[in-house]
């Protein structure tokens, strides 16, 4: 037997019968109350409270202390020391990718900074977000280039 559109079938217990015809008399199974059960809140039209609501005791997310500020224009940046660009052969570009691919990140987030901390001592070409100073000067007195993606 083929593999085809018509022989298709979701995995087992992947899905349920959804009872679209609520209400509609008890020789539905969904009549009467459809589903609702008696009284209360929720067997009310327009009757459910809001996310978060928790009968009129103080919701929680009001309970707990609220510190700081968090900036959402922040940038997630990582920083790589100069030093650790010695594991590169001479000549190398290195950028990014190369970085991650060696693992020296390994999560780039939002970008990766090279800092001046440690020696080098080949000559590499060198992409990255952002440099120190120090990493600038490092690179550069090895030979090598530091480039700003």
């Amino acid at each position: 037997m083929g593999l085809d559109l018509s022989t298709l079938k979701g995995a087992e217990g992947s899905s349920h019968a959804k009872n679209f015809r609520k209400g509609r008399g008890h020789g539905s199974g969904n009549g009467k109350t459809a589903g609702k059960g008696h009284k209360g809140q929720k067997a009310r039209s327009g009757g459910s409270s809001r996310p978060g609501f928790e009968g009129g005791q103080m919701p929680l997310y009001r309970r707990i202390p609220k510190r700081g500020f968090t900036c959402r224009n922040s940038k997630d940046i990582v920083g790589i020391n100069v030093s650790v660009l010695e594991r590169f052969e001479d000549g190398a570009t290195v950028d990014v990718a190369m970085l991650v691919e060696s693992g020296a990140v390994t999560n780039p987030r939002d970008g990766v900074k090279i800092l001046g901390n440690g020696e080098i001592t080949k000559k590499l070409t060198v992409r990255a977000n952002a440099f120190s100073e120090g990493a600038i000067k490092k690179i550069e007195k090895a030979g090598g280039k530091a480039e700003v993606i």
